[in-house]
């Protein structure tokens, strides 16, 4: 392997870590949520608060190099003071530590959706507290691991999980609100970039960046109709997170859009100069099926996604957007996942063209079971 490809795994600390109670970790909005809803949840998990060392020498064994996971929040700040744990600072030195010792390069994600929960009962990414709230952590962060961390990444898919929790639901905090899906993206991308100049002000080493869900968006057709629904597309499924994070600044035509019908005075000229002035240095790209559209024709809009194994049961359209459909010469999963493979070497090509910034696949496969 050359010795400057990154070849490893991805993790994030919700879904990994478990030990959701121990040493110091205070309630995340996901622990609140899963327990009162009885859903099966992270309190143990694969255990990799106590198994670390163990799953990081099988990574070593594996012939990997690199190894993508997140900090927890509640495990790193006890509350909205800003107080820091130690004990959960003790925990990521030691994974750091055990990483670099088995000759694998530590590429660090600062939040992955576990925001904690003292801060989700303010209204969470609604409140624009968390901005500064976040600023911090990250800083706490760059302070403690910074000398053996080269590779940050401000926020992983903030598409993937604001949408899912304000507009569709099936996260916290279960909304189905356009208007607090716009507030929640506002302020999230703000973080990104107030998180960015907080590392380039206290000249940190290595780069930083951002990981978004990517979903490279075709058209049925080449007719302007289609092109329409494509843009539209794009702007929903990329464009909000990657224009504003590498080009920082949001695409005036989608703006331009939602302000017919939604309130954007949350944008504060002050704001939008600083995401303007501190653009990442690199784009982490999850990907695992593009989307194929056409041009909308009725209905209401419909988020409905297949969380059963029954094939068939996916319908996305946005009233008056576009509405995403099936191919039928392509292979899908039983998760309607579409199994298309140049969608990567497609989207990698597009968005390096667009962007001109080193990008990482930080995610990518079959979407199955």
């Amino acid at each position: 392997m050359h010795k400057d490809f990154l070849w490893g795994s991805a993790t994030a600390s919700y879904q990994c870590e478990g030990a959701w109670n121990e040493d110091g970790r205070v309630e995340s909005m996901w622990d609140r949520y899963l327990h009162e809803h009885h859903l099966e949840n992270g309190d143990v998990a694969s255990d990799f608060y106590h198994q670390y060392e163990e799953d990081i020498k099988l990574m070593k064994a594996g012939g990997q190099n690199a190894y993508r996971f997140s900090l927890s929040w509640p495990r790193i700040i006890s509350d909205r003071e800003g107080t820091i744990n130690p004990l959960g600072i003790d925990f990521y030195n030691r994974v750091i530590d055990c990483c670099i010792e088995n000759g694998i390069t530590p590429f660090v994600t600062i939040y992955h959706w576990d925001l904690p929960q003292y801060w989700q009962e303010t209204g969470g990414w609604l409140d624009h507290n968390v901005c500064a709230a976040y600023d911090h952590y990250a800083k706490v962060c760059f302070d403690h691991f910074g000398d053996r961390v080269t590779y940050w990444a401000t926020f992983n898919e903030p598409k993937w999980c604001l949408v899912n929790g304000y507009l569709i639901g099936n996260y916290p905090p279960g909304e189905h609100d356009v208007q607090h899906t716009m507030n929640a993206a506002y302020n999230m991308m703000f973080a990104s970039a107030l998180a960015v100049r907080t590392f380039r002000q206290g000249n940190y080493q290595g780069k930083i960046g951002i990981v978004h869900s990517y979903t490279p968006v075709d058209g049925v057709d080449d007719t302007i109709q289609t092109q329409i629904a494509v843009r539209n597309a794009d702007n929903y499924s990329n464009n909000w997170v990657l224009d504003t994070a590498a080009l920082g600044e949001f695409p005036i035509n989608l703006v331009t859009r939602l302000s017919q019908d939604y309130d954007i005075g949350l944008m504060k000229p002050e704001e939008l100069k600083i995401i303007k002035d501190n653009t990442v240095d690199f784009l982490g790209l999850n990907y695992y099926a593009r989307s194929l559209v056409k041009p909308y024709t009725h209905g209401e809009t419909q988020l409905q996604f297949n969380n059963t194994g029954k094939p068939g049961s996916t319908k996305i359209v946005l009233k008056d957007w576009f509405e995403q459909v099936m191919d039928p010469k392509s292979e899908f999963t039983e998760w309607d996942t579409e199994i298309y493979p140049r969608g990567l070497y497609d989207g990698l090509k597009k968005a390096y063209a667009k962007y001109d910034l080193p990008i990482y696949v930080t995610e990518n496969g079959v979407g199955g079971a």
